[in-house]
């Protein structure tokens, strides 16, 4: 599993508009911290590489529920869950028949998952810095401040202040897009749907 920021008045005037669409990016990212505790949606994951070509795509459904619960299901054309209970992190890989296990700590601060299923401390790890809107959607970017976080940059997108679209850059110039569809706003979800039993048969790696 295994994208910038001639006269004075005028000068001074664009800098004005683009300091108020600069604003709403990372506003709407604090607003999701305070007023989603839960969240689901279905997702389309697609990955390109360097060069800009198509790669992989895939599709799924993703459950949040703070503090650091998640669960990512991948659905087509493989199947892939990746389910946090709050304390560990499980990858199972379905075709492989091979679970991950990594403490959720060393996940959430070296990873995106941090700034959807994190808090608002968010930036004791990343840097934000705010976007120029986007086909009518706010913006904020997200660097690491570890080096060794495996990505450059996520770029976060809200559309009227719901989560709409994730953008990552990984260390390798990999991208990833995840576009978010019929996004469900603090719902009730049952706890079991964090929790993960390794099947039998099924070789475990990790911590």
């Amino acid at each position: 599993m295994t994208n910038r920021w001639t006269h004075i008045l005028i000068a001074c005037a664009s800098w004005c508009m683009l300091s108020a669409a600069f604003a709403d990016g990372v506003d709407d990212l604090k607003q999701f911290y305070q007023s989603t505790h839960a969240m689901r949606a279905n997702f389309k994951q697609t990955v390109f590489d360097q060069k800009g070509r198509k790669v992989q795509e895939v599709n799924g459904v993703m459950l949040l529920q703070r503090p650091n619960k998640f669960r990512w299901d991948y659905q087509k054309p493989y199947e892939q869950q990746i389910i946090s209970d709050g304390r560990q992190v499980f990858l199972f890989d379905v075709d492989l028949q091979q679970v991950t296990v990594r403490t959720v700590d060393k996940v959430l601060g070296t990873s995106p998952a941090a700034l959807l299923a994190g808090g608002p401390n968010v930036e004791e790890t990343f840097r934000l810095s705010r976007l120029l809107d986007f086909e009518g959607m706010q913006r904020v970017q997200a660097k690491p401040k570890q080096k060794d976080s495996g990505f450059q940059v996520v770029i976060i997108s809200f559309d009227h202040s719901k989560l709409a679209e994730m953008r990552l850059v990984d260390a390798f110039g990999q991208s990833t897009h995840i576009e978010f569809s019929s996004v469900e706003v603090n719902p009730t979800l049952n706890a079991n749907q964090f929790l993960f039993t390794v099947p039998k048969g099924v070789d475990v790696v990790g911590e």
